[in-house]
């Protein structure tokens, strides 16, 4: 599975400044982390890849399934930061009413629903209105209504924004047992501090540009020398966002 972005541009409206120019990714396999400050151009990166906007300029494609087609939204699944609680529904509900906007008949979301649940590690709760979740059972859930439909990208964005540290220790277990799960993942964050050391890969995004793109031992060391061990990634992301773009 192979998610790419060739010479993508992308604008929020004719006349506005471009958030991405001539952009080239390709996104590796696992989990990357996606960093980068908040304006750098993360959300657009994502939507793109979601086939939630059409890129001015440029393809992005799957393999060779394009963003525009309806076999490539089957493919992909994206999280945006915030997840909504369906006034009255049950988690496996809402991720079951999830599937069935995917094109999934009533009986085949409601099974892959408790399935989706399972592997989030929610399939307790269930049958507890998502009104009374916390805001990490949310966010599990968010993810669950993500692979409801068989999704192999998934594509989060600012997914521990709000969580307190118990939460986010919880989460980033669950992320890295689902990316060995032959699911891709890109995980936006603004937060050095999210998974940047426990991730396969790292891509940096600065002023809509890639900054960095690979392994995360790679990344780490972009640190200058005589940091601290505990502060490579900080180290590391602030050598890599601050310099100089271009040759």
């Amino acid at each position: 599975m192979s998610l790419v972005l060739e010479a993508v541009s992308y604008a929020y409206g004719h006349r506005a400044r471009r958030v991405l120019s001539n952009l080239d990714y390709h996104a590796p396999t696992g989990l990357t982390i996606l960093l980068g400050p908040n304006g750098a151009g993360k959300t657009t990166l994502l939507k793109l890849a979601a086939g939630v906007h059409r890129p001015l300029t440029g393809t992005v494609r799957i393999n060779h399934v394009s963003s525009l087609s309806k076999e490539y939204r089957r493919t992909v699944a994206w999280m945006p930061q915030s997840i909504t609680a369906m006034t009255g529904l049950t988690a496996r509900e809402q991720v079951a009413y999830t599937g069935w906007l995917k094109g999934m008949n009533r009986r085949e979301a409601w099974e892959a629903a408790g399935t989706a649940l399972d592997r989030v590690q929610m399939a307790e709760h269930s049958d507890v209105r998502t009104k009374r979740l916390s805001g990490g059972q949310l966010r599990r859930v968010g993810v669950a209504s993500a692979l409801v439909h068989g999704a192999q990208v998934l594509l989060l964005d600012e997914p521990t924004a709000g969580m307190d540290p118990t939460q986010r220790r919880v989460f980033r277990d669950l992320i890295l047992r689902l990316a060995t799960d032959d699911v891709q993942i890109l995980l936006s964050t603004h937060d050095v501090a999210d998974l940047a050391e426990e991730a396969d890969h790292v891509t940096t995004l600065t002023g809509g540009e890639i900054t960095y793109s690979g392994t995360t031992e790679e990344f780490l060391g972009h640190a200058p020398a005589g940091t601290p061990e505990a502060r490579r990634a900080e180290g590391a992301y602030t050598a890599l966002t601050s310099a100089p773009s271009g040759p």
